[in-house]
């Protein structure tokens, strides 16, 4: 039965793993060891099923124009295996549910797949980000008026960019 939780101690490795199968690599494994050393990965869930982490989402702090108060969805990771079967869904959602403090989140993601979550294009808003992407970064406002009256440029943590 799958099981979405915090992340734990000895969880790490499990995680890394998919992440790595996942995305073919170790940039996004290494982000999030990045995040988790210098005590930035403000929310950590892993998907578990029969004692096997199948599934992954962070989140890390973001500033508009650096005005603390938002948090970044990446990466979000399931087994290849496990792909088109709602981990991924119940991961972003249960993640959302967990952001208590945040004003807002953003995501660099397929525009279709997070608009079901209520995300929207970013610079409809007009907020811009540091990699020039526009359709793709998209943002979800948790408080109504968190977000600058004009536009403003949102970033991630330094973490970012030893890995982007």
């Amino acid at each position: 039965m799958l099981e979405i939780r915090r992340e734990r101690d000895g969880d790490a490795d499990g995680i890394r793993a998919v992440l790595r199968t996942a995305f073919g690599g170790n940039d996004e494994a290494n982000l999030v060891d990045a995040l988790r050393a210098s005590g930035n990965l403000s929310v950590s869930l892993v998907a578990v099923d029969a004692d096997r982490i199948v599934g992954h989402i962070a989140f890390s702090p973001v500033t508009i124009d650096g005005v603390p108060g938002g948090l970044g969805l990446a990466p979000l990771a399931v087994h290849p295996n496990r792909q088109r079967s709602g981990i991924g869904s119940a991961l972003v959602r249960r993640g959302l549910e967990a952001l208590h403090d945040a004003d807002y989140v953003v995501v660099l993601g397929h525009p279709e797949y997070y608009a079901k979550f209520g995300f929207r294009r970013a610079s409809d808003l007009g907020i811009g980000n540091e990699y020039g992407a526009d359709e793709a970064f998209q943002l979800l406002e948790l408080r109504i008026g968190s977000l600058p009256a004009n536009s403003g440029m949102a970033r991630y943590g330094p973490e970012f960019g030893a890995w982007s």
